[in-house]
């Protein structure tokens, strides 16, 4: 391990702050380009990184989210009618914007949530490459057309907007999820209110200061891109059931979706859920070791452990069970933990107390159900970790999927367990709740092909020879089983911001029915 640390160092912070226009004291909402003087209570936010006020939010109350969905709503029968192309334009233009500040936000995404300033530069190129995808897809609302069983009639289908999106985003992705639902939306010509996490609301109000000149210079109705920053006393279960919000995009835990799920299911509202994930890579005795273990290392470690996709279980093949191991170990002593502005940094911190002490217990299961700690788990102390938010990665090794395997720990916990054939491990893999990302590691077609087969990974994504974490956003996002069954990004994931439309058009002087049915008067 390596705890090169730069103590006292400022990292250019307050530059970045004053470059994002962010105060002392910020209001959370927000209904385009007009900021509403919020009355709720005061949220400070703190950095994980050095336990340093960052900057306090005046919390949306129940009443501001009032008025902003009204907005919304009043937007949407304006956006709606603009040519989808003309929408495109908009986003690309926030595209543009997002590229002049992908330095200060990035940094503000890594001072405020914790992983390392690439990851935050990563995570600003995310919502850039999300507005190249979008300004294509508004010349791609594409339906199709159906060849009719009656004579002189034509087929046909078509999408029409939805209305207005409300998105729920989590601490770990501060602003890249918001971008994936809300340029989507966008072109499809919806409204969008977004709730982002309470830890990291300073990210969210940034975002939106830095696309406020794009909707004025283009006369973009107000309430198109609106901001709720409140928390769940002002802005929770009344979210949820509002019958005026068709759609509910929540990312989060799977406890946290399942309540969402059912409270916008009651009103037969649409919910877009990307919840938790468990995954796994198998590494056979096939696999290019140095590969898999550059993988293993970026996905259990990387954002320290704290992304939807982060590896959390390996299965290796107990012929290279113990090699592996021994590679893993050594690569793990030389991860450098230390302030995420650090370029030297690889870790940061956990994004709080209560992280903190969730992977504390984690381990203490893992050793009550039978476990064994091999490496790491301990919490950090001294100069440079005064936060109390830093932790030592760590590993265990487990001989099945015990209860706490069956889990998602959101911190660098990685289970080791070894298997004998493809078939157990595939079981292995699978006999966990969720079902986001996967991988395997293997040079051998038989395996690979049956991996991605229909008796293979039961994940949303099944990769080959590349880890868990990391997705490219031309590709559909989100997974099966407790996973929640979402998909967001790209693909065709616009469809769900849409409402399907059948279409059949008589153009003859007779009026025959479907299925040859006669009714003559």
């Amino acid at each position: 391990m390596k705890t090169d640390t730069l103590i006292g160092k400022d990292f250019g912070i307050a530059e970045a702050l004053k470059m994002l226009g962010l105060s002392e004291i910020n209001n959370g909402a927000c209904t385009g380009t007009q900021w509403i003087e919020t009355k709720g209570e005061i949220i400070e936010s703190y950095s994980p990184a050095d336990g340093k006020l960052i900057g306090k939010i005046k919390q949306a109350t129940a009443d501001d989210y009032e008025m902003t969905i009204k907005k919304a709503q009043e937007a949407f029968q304006v956006w709606r009618m603009i040519p989808a192309p003309k929408r495109g334009e908009v986003v690309r233009q926030i595209g543009d914007e997002l590229r002049k500040f992908k330095e200060p936000l990035g940094k503000l995404v890594s001072y405020e949530m914790g992983k390392i300033y690439q990851e935050g530069l990563g995570e600003v190129q995310e919502m850039i490459d999300i507005c190249d995808f979008a300004v294509g897809l508004s010349r791609q609302l594409y339906g199709l057309t159906m060849h009719s069983e009656r004579p002189r009639h034509r087929m046909y289908e078509q999408y029409h907007p939805l209305g207005i999106v409300g998105v729920i985003s989590a601490f770990n992705f501060p602003v890249a999820v918001w971008s994936w639902n809300a340029m989507l939306a966008m072109v499809c010509g919806d409204t969008v209110v977004w709730k982002p996490s309470s830890k990291v609301m300073l990210c969210a109000i940034a975002t939106h200061k830095i696309i406020a000149d794009v909707l004025k210079k283009n006369n973009v109705p107000e309430g198109v891109l609106c901001l709720v920053a409140g928390g769940s006393k002002y802005v929770g279960d009344n979210f949820l059931a509002d019958h005026r919000v068709p759609l509910i995009s929540a990312t989060g835990s799977t406890r946290v979706g399942k309540r969402v799920g059912k409270i916008v299911g009651e009103r037969l509202g649409r919910s877009l859920l990307e919840l938790g994930g468990n995954n796994a890579i198998i590494i056979s005795e096939h696999a290019d070791m140095d590969l898999a273990l550059r993988a293993v290392l970026f996905g259990a470690v990387g954002t320290a452990g704290q992304r939807c996709t982060s590896t959390r279980r390996l299965i290796i093949h107990e012929s290279v069970y113990e090699s592996f191991k021994t590679k893993l170990l050594n690569a793990y002593k030389h991860i450098r933990i230390g302030h995420p502005l650090d370029e030297k940094t690889l870790v940061g911190p956990l994004i709080d107390a209560d992280a903190v002490k969730g992977f504390v217990a984690a381990q203490e299961r893992v050793k009550k159900e039978g476990g064994t700690i091999i490496y790491g788990g301990e919490i950090l102390s001294g100069e440079g970790y005064e936060s109390g938010c830093y932790v030592m990665p760590c590993i265990a090794e487990v001989s099945k999927n015990l209860q706490i395997v069956c889990e998602e720990t959101f911190a660098p916990l990685l289970y080791l367990t070894k298997y004998k054939t493809i078939d157990e491990a595939i079981a292995l893999h699978n006999d966990v709740p969720q079902g986001l990302s996967s991988a395997i590691f293997s040079r051998n077609i038989l395996e690979t092909e049956k991996f991605l087969s229909h008796e293979g990974s039961d994940c949303g994504i099944a990769n080959v020879n590349i880890g868990t974490s990391g997705a490219e956003i031309g590709g559909a996002f989100g997974g099966e089983k407790e996973t929640g069954g979402g998909r967001e990004s790209g693909s065709d994931s616009w469809k769900i911001y849409m409402r399907r439309q059948t279409n059949t058009i008589n153009y003859s002087t007779e009026l025959p029915l479907a299925q040859g049915i006669h009714f003559d008067f």
